[in-house]
């Protein structure tokens, strides 16, 4: 289905990495096989109509193929695949032919390439931000789902043959919007490391 996904490109060249699209989502990464230079250029929010969740592949500098996500772009010995989650990048990989599988270099002056800046000139301070971001994922998921089992199993046929679910855990709104939003921000920190469990981050988001 990827594969189907996949149309020819333009050839126009390579846009340079502006700061202020750090805002608009885009993403771009880099490959070099074989003496070969591959430029990934993700558009999360596209500057041009259509161009939303879409993955160009650029071949020394010009535009050679595009897809919607998720992709899987053909390169020469294997293939490109990005995907997004709700919040972020999941993955952006190369995997060759045989299965081996490596992650793409992200431009320096993306979100990810910066993030990864940080943690090569910040390590112990990027390991604790890292710690906390799977820290409120875990706790904004874990007790909003405890708290949201009680009325998805209030309904009466659940209730007539097993009982009806007390929450050991009330909340006040207040506490449960912001673990809410430290979960959001947990997992968009985690996307920008290209972190991703589907049960982890995907009850976070």
């Amino acid at each position: 289905m990827a594969a189907k996904r996949v149309r020819a490109g333009d050839g126009r060249p390579l846009e340079r990495f502006r700061w202020w699209q750090l805002l608009t989502g885009r993403k771009l990464f880099w490959l070099q096989v074989n003496g070969t230079v591959y430029a990934v250029d993700v558009r999360v929010n596209g500057g041009q109509a259509g161009d939303d969740g879409m993955v160009h592949l650029y071949v020394d500098g010009r535009h050679e193929a595009r897809s919607r996500m998720p992709a899987a772009i053909p390169v020469d010995g294997g293939v490109v695949e990005v995907a997004m989650s709700s919040v972020g990048l999941k993955r952006a990989r190369y995997v060759t032919a045989g299965g081996d599988v490596y992650g793409l270099m992200p431009d320096p002056g993306s979100a990810i390439g910066r993030r990864l800046r940080f943690d090569r000139d910040h390590r112990t301070l990027s390991r604790w931000i890292a710690a906390f971001s799977v820290v409120a994922l875990v706790a904004g998921a874990g007790l909003n789902l405890v708290q949201l089992l009680e009325p998805i199993l209030g309904v009466p046929p659940i209730v007539e043959r097993f009982g009806r679910f007390e929450s050991p855990i009330d909340l006040p709104v207040w506490v449960n919007v912001a673990l809410g939003a430290a979960a959001a921000a947990g997992a968009v920190e985690r996307s920008l490391r290209l972190r991703y469990h589907w049960l982890l981050d995907g009850l976070g988001t």
